[in-house]
């Protein structure tokens, strides 16, 4: 038998239905006005709360971007600090807490005293922060008690739980080796803002972009739950990777410094350089500054000196006579001159060796090994100025290099047009022209190579937060000398390591080394001439001889126990071991070939 709905029990259920579905879309509606309130116009109402005064904003700090040495190990990062903010209305009536039933007043002094043990300040200077805010503004609400201080001081005010202390976050920048090289990275000012180093000259790469989070607030000042909204998303910098070794960089930090006490020098600069790329791996100064704590460090020796302040490089220079005259053909290996230690050449230019000897038919190789600056001047005559002059810039040595570090120096070359005879010869052998340390270690990066000159770079590339590389330096080399000058010099450059004076200060067990020397004369700043009885040393050469891997540059400023170039012979052979060991070079499989000193 058929049941049959009746239509008095068809209706409860069909108004409950119809309720249900009043009250979804009720609900529906709810939910697409405040999506509509909270998403899609947000930033529509913010506006319009702002305009009853109801809107406050925050920044959103991005993290300063990192910089890594060539093994990914950090040399600077960015770290939380904070402001302890107080609101001195609040502070002077103290705190009232509850133990059980008891009251427990704590009085402004004493809560002072607390803060003060924390940030290392007297009880004094943080009552007197708030009494001034006071009487300047007896409704006053806000004071800063402290800028920047660290995490672990933040985490112990928090835990002092003073209602009146705010801690709004400032982005930090800290070191974590100090002054492993400080004189390289520079550093940043309290504002975050690059001051010096690599930190200005990429300032590009590593500096962030803040955002902005905007919230209304009660008339009373309480953030509304759910007002939040960013307006702008902060973007962290970038990270800027070194061709420096962090632990070689260390090494010989501590090695340059201990030869500049050690010779009563002035500064001193270890450079090295790989020979086939270029890469600059380590560059030492002593003095250098701890970029944690700058203003430690008097403002001369902030920078560096070996990018900013050139100098004369003396008897070094003879090797790219050298290999100048090779490679124009205004001489070749076999070529002889006759050279007494005094000498008056062409237009009367008087030119003496820093020894006495008779006169001697010397090779080129001769030359170099004794350092004469007779028989040089008198194979620098047989090059044409113009050609000289030319090739001089081909090495590298008349133009910044391709670092491109604030404060740099291209060097100093007078105008040729303007040279008499003297500045002619004096040219040859490294006097009446000044050069900074990178310079000279590209010259010799090129001897090394083949005769092919490698841009200089202390950068590898900058890797954006989103992955992206750029600032990646030129790779591309340029040839300056044929392959044949440039071995043919390096032999000589070896051969001035085993026969020249220093050559048992300079040997390197199992290695093949080449080696050239300059003492240079200094210039007074004020007066324009030389300085009596004042010096910048250099020892420059590179290893294994027979496959050049790295150039090792050591330069002292007026070393006063030893004042030739044999100062930096100590520093140079250990550099140099330690460079070798650091790389895992293979030793050399042959000894040096001998050649002839005189004709």
């Amino acid at each position: 038998m058929r049941t049959m709905t009746t239509v008095t029990s068809r209706s409860p259920r069909r108004r409950t239905v119809v309720a249900l579905a009043v009250v979804l879309i009720v609900l529906v509606a709810f939910v697409v006005r405040l999506v509509d309130i909270q998403v899609v116009n947000a930033r529509e109402h913010v506006d319009d709360s702002l305009a009853m005064g109801l809107e406050s904003s925050r920044t959103l700090y991005g993290s300063r971007g990192a910089i890594v040495d060539a093994n990914g190990t950090p040399l600077a990062a960015s770290i939380n600090r904070y402001d302890v903010q107080i609101d001195p209305m609040l502070a002077v009536d103290g705190i009232e807490t509850y133990d059980g039933d008891e009251k427990i007043t704590t009085a402004w002094p004493e809560l002072a005293g607390r803060i003060a043990a924390v940030l290392g300040m007297s009880t004094g200077d943080v009552q007197k922060i708030v009494a001034d805010a006071l009487t300047d503004n007896p409704d006053s609400r806000y004071a800063v008690i402290a800028k920047a201080v660290s995490t672990e001081q933040y985490r112990a005010l928090a835990d002092l739980g003073l209602p009146f202390l705010s801690f709004p976050p400032q982005a930090g920048r800290v070191y974590p080796d100090g002054a492993v090289g400080g004189n390289l990275l520079g550093f940043v000012g309290s504002d975050g803002q690059a001051l010096a180093g690599l930190e200005a000259a990429d300032d590009s790469c590593l500096a962030s972009t803040n955002g902005k989070v905007v919230f209304q607030k009660s008339p009373s000042g309480v953030v509304l739950p759910g007002t939040e909204v960013v307006t702008q998303p902060a973007a962290d910098g970038g990270t800027l990777q070194l061709t420096i070794d962090r632990d070689l960089q260390w090494y010989l930090g501590q090695l340059i410094a201990e030869q500049v006490q050690n010779t009563g020098s002035l500064r001193g600069t270890i450079t090295v350089v790989e020979a086939k790329t270029g890469k600059i791996r380590a560059l030492a100064e002593y003095p250098t500054v701890d970029p944690n704590d700058p203003t430690a460090t008097p403002e001369t020796d902030r920078g560096s000196a070996a990018f900013g302040d050139p100098n004369e490089p003396g008897s070094t220079m003879k090797a790219i006579t050298a290999a100048i005259g090779l490679d124009s053909g205004a001489f070749d290996a076999g070529t002889t001159v006759t050279a007494s230690s005094r000498e008056v050449l062409d237009g009367g230019a008087r030119i003496s060796d820093s020894f006495a000897h008779p006169e001697n038919r010397y090779t080129l190789t001769g030359v170099l090994i004794d350092s004469s600056n007779v028989g040089i001047s008198k194979f620098g005559e047989k090059i044409p100025l113009d050609t000289r002059i030319a090739y001089l810039k081909k090495f590298g040595l008349t133009d910044l290099t391709a670092v491109g570090f604030p404060g740099e120096s291209s060097g100093i070359l007078r105008d040729p047009a303007s040279w008499d005879k003297q500045t002619f010869y004096n040219t040859t052998f490294g006097q009446g022209l000044a050069v900074t340390v990178p310079q000279l270690a590209g010259a010799y990066q090129t001897i090394a190579n083949g005769g092919v000159r490698m841009p200089l770079s202390l950068v590898e590339g900058c890797t954006a937060a989103d992955g992206t590389v750029t600032d990646v330096p030129d790779a591309q080399g340029e040839r300056v000398v044929s392959e044949e000058a440039a071995r043919t010099v390096s032999q000589m450059l070896e051969n001035v390591a085993t026969q020249g004076t220093l050559a048992d200060q300079v040997a390197i067990p199992g290695y093949r080394v080449a080696i050239k020397t300059g003492t240079g004369e200094k210039t007074d700043r004020d007066t324009g001439a030389y300085k009596s009885d004042a010096y910048f040393t250099t020892m420059i050469g590179f290893a294994p001889a027979d496959d050049p891997q790295y150039v090792v540059e050591v330069n002292l400023d007026e070393p006063r126990t030893v004042k030739s170039s044999a100062a930096t012979a100590p520093a140079f052979q250990k550099a140099l071991t330690q460079v070798l060991k650091t790389y895992r070079v293979i030793p050399s499989g042959t000894t040096t070939p001998e050649l002839p000193k005189f004709g």
